[in-house]
């Protein structure tokens, strides 16, 4: 027993040793019908729980160092996404695989089209001189492709087509839209389309029963060739079909999802290193995708709605939105449900917040100031097909008679417009006296000109402003009946051509 406590080397070894000399011990004093007191038995129990620690310790390290690595998730991180070729020899690759030859890369990617698409390459390659079943078989794989593609790429409708031709299969994209649909090689296509054709499958094949079904995913910069509706298709193709945990880096605003900013972690180099954090911290260019992403989203749900009433600049806002809320207010008639005001930011600017609106198969209406500028508007709008010359109308359709020219301020009644400019100028014109030219037939102009000449710039927002003040505390102080009669007669000639727009459908010269 001594010398078993006394041996030196191995931990392992000595406890083994120490545990068998116990066992030894207590063999013997059982013989000698001996009794051991409480407090030596106590000692023997204490030697041999260490004793068997020490011995049983690595066995026990392996097992739960096993536990823990278990524990742990694959990670699978990717820079650059592998492409798929759109030409295949059939008759190479089955016999290469027959011959268990090293699989390239590129072979390995087909095999995922195969599994993705259901397709057998062996079969395929056996159906050479069997075309109508070999058809059948690729018409049905065709078919489960395109419809996932479009599924999840949105930016046109896309069909995809294998066509066998001996021993060599080819994977072709046509637009359904195009005027002229020629099919194209998949080789041949964008290099955004390709990305994200390659992606999704070489991502379904490994995470569908593959190498990465339960693995985290790392992707550096995804989406970087694709434009920004299509990265917007990417965040939602991460969400809807994988159930991996998915981490990437982007510097792109449209690869941040506005409704779920809290997933979004800063990465700054300090002094102190390279920081990750969950709280916005930074260098404007660190925080700039971050702040765009958000500016965005604001800007879209503020003013963007299914349906939009485009209005030339913000003055058009505030006096038609005042005047909508006194409509509903009052039992009258007020702009259809959900049609959200949308100011352009000025003339200039209509034709292309009309074109981003209408991109993205949201219903529009156009109204626009009775001015050469505004029927220039309108020319370009319709010339360009953007919408039907039914969804625009200018604000001189408020009127019974329509008059020369018309801004939405000509609908108010001028006595009252007189008396928003003297509240809101009463500084600037003490003193002063304007003279109005009634040739002029639009009222800002008018004042325009009457101000330039004592020596005072005007600008209509601050009436408007005003107007919109009064509308909410007391709407008869800058209404009268002829005016609310005018402004009812637009907004129901708004909401008709809002029901002929709908009539007629979102495309509407095709």
């Amino acid at each position: 027993m001594i010398d078993a406590v006394n041996k030196q080397g191995d931990s392992r070894a000595w406890g083994q040793a120490v545990v068998q000399a116990c066992k030894a011990l207590r063999g013997a004093i059982g013989a000698g019908g001996v009794t051991l007191k409480e407090a030596p038995d106590e000692l023997l129990a204490e030697l041999e729980e260490l004793a068997t620690k020490l011995s049983t310790f690595e066995e026990i390290h392996g097992k739960a160092k096993a536990l823990v690595l278990g524990w742990i998730p694959t990670f699978i991180y990717i820079a650059d996404f592998p492409e798929l070729s759109g030409h295949q020899n059939l008759a190479e690759y089955v016999r290469r695989r027959e011959e268990n030859q090293a699989a390239t890369e590129a072979e390995k990617n087909f095999a995922k089209l195969a599994k993705v698409s259901g397709f057998d390459p062996k079969e395929i390659n056996s159906l050479q001189s069997d075309h109508e079943k070999r058809q059948t078989l690729l018409s049905r794989a065709s078919a489960l492709i395109t419809q996932e593609m479009r599924r999840l790429w949105k930016d046109r409708k896309l069909t995809v087509r294998f066509s066998a031709d001996g021993p060599h299969l080819d994977t072709l994209v046509y637009d359904e839209n195009a005027e002229y649909p020629v099919e194209v090689n998949l080789d041949e296509r964008s290099r955004g389309f390709r990305w994200f054709f390659s992606f999704y499958v070489t991502f379904s094949a490994d995470t569908q029963g593959g190498a990465a079904s339960n693995a985290v995913l790392l992707l550096d910069e995804p989406g970087l060739y694709l434009h920004a509706r299509s990265q917007e298709d990417l965040l939602v193709h991460f969400r809807s079909d994988y159930k991996n945990q998915i981490i990437y880096t982007t510097h792109s605003p449209f690869m941040i999802p506005p409704d779920k900013v809290e997933i979004v972690r800063t990465v700054n180099i300090s002094d102190k290193g390279t920081e990750v954090t969950k709280d916005p911290s930074g260098d404007a260019r660190t925080l700039f995708p971050l702040q765009a992403a958000l500016g965005y989203n604001l800007s879209q749900t503020l003013f963007v709605g299914a349906a939009n009433l485009v209005v030339e600049g913000v003055t058009d806002f505030w006096i038609l939105s005042s005047i909508n809320d006194y409509l509903r207010e009052s039992g009258k008639v007020p702009l259809v449900d959900k049609m959200v005001l949308t100011p352009a930011g000025g003339a200039g600017k209509v034709s292309y917040m009309t074109s981003l609106l209408a991109s993205q198969e949201l219903d529009v209406i156009v109204l626009l100031d009775d001015d050469k500028a505004g029927h220039e508007q309108r020319d370009e709008l319709v010339k360009s097909k953007v919408l039907r010359e039914t969804s625009l109308l200018f604000t001189s359709a408020a009127f019974d008679t329509a008059p020369a020219e018309a801004d939405i301020e000509d609908i108010i009644d001028p006595t009252l417009y007189a008396e928003l400019i003297e509240k809101t100028y009463a500084k600037e014109l003490q003193g002063k006296i304007l003279r109005l030219n009634a040739k002029i037939p639009r009222i800002v102009k008018r004042y325009e000109e009457a101000f330039e000449a004592v020596g005072i710039s005007f600008f209509k927002s601050r009436p408007a402003r005003e107007f919109m003040v009064q509308m909410g505390k007391d709407p008869s102080k800058v209404l009268t009946a002829p005016s609310i009669e005018r402004f009812e007669r637009l907004i129901k000639e708004v909401n008709s051509r809002y029901e002929k727009h709908k009539a007629a459908g979102r495309k509407p010269f095709q």
